[in-house]
């Protein structure tokens, strides 16, 4: 609930960025996103109700936030803040993650969760949309969004090699071992 929630939150703080709103109601509406983000997974593993559900629509929620807002302000008429090629870095790296996910779901019938390297590059660009809706100095911004880059790139090869290991390990869905809750192998 909290996730879907976030996602509804990021209609109104697009619109505002968009429209050079009020930067109060922009952060109030942001803090409440994050605090969803901060408390969806916390909650879920405190009432033992992690699911693959879950595993998908987190991550989704902050993909398509972060997107949405980086977007909002590389497009925005009134001062475009951010490069084109920074969203089109984003999108790309998303996009070959999902996909590779889409992939391991297939063949091995796992949905797996988001990398810490991962978050901590959203972090970074969440860092670096915050600088770019606070106005900051060019060398600070540009600051930002290399540092944003470079965890970006780090948590993708991450991301990769996690894919290539489960790949190779895992069994296949259309394996019977693979789908027997009493095969302690599993993990299920």
């Amino acid at each position: 609930m909290l996730s879907m929630f976030r996602l509804v939150l990021i209609i109104p703080v697009t619109w505002l960025i968009l429209q050079d709103g009020p930067l109060f109601w922009m952060m109030i509406l942001i803090l409440l996103a994050v605090a969803t983000d901060y408390f969806d997974g916390r909650i879920a593993r405190w009432s033992d109700s992690v699911s693959d559900w879950g595993k998908l629509l987190d991550p989704l929620a902050d993909k398509v936030g972060g997107a949405m807002v980086i977007a909002a302000l590389t497009f925005r008429e009134s001062e475009p803040s951010l490069p084109f090629w920074f969203i089109a870095v984003m999108i790309v790296r998303d996009l070959v993650i999902l996909g590779g996910g889409a992939i391991l779901r297939t063949k091995t019938g796992k949905i797996v969760m988001s990398l810490w390297s991962g978050k901590v590059a959203v972090t970074a660009v969440a860092i670096t949309a915050l600088a770019a809706l606070l106005k900051a100095d060019t060398p600070i911004l540009e600051f930002c969004i290399w540092a944003s880059v470079v965890l970006l790139a780090y948590s993708f090869v991450r991301y990769i090699a996690r894919f290539f290991s489960i790949l190779r390990d895992a069994p296949a869905a259309s394996d019977p071992a693979a789908s027997d809750p009493a095969d302690p192998k599993t993990g299920s």
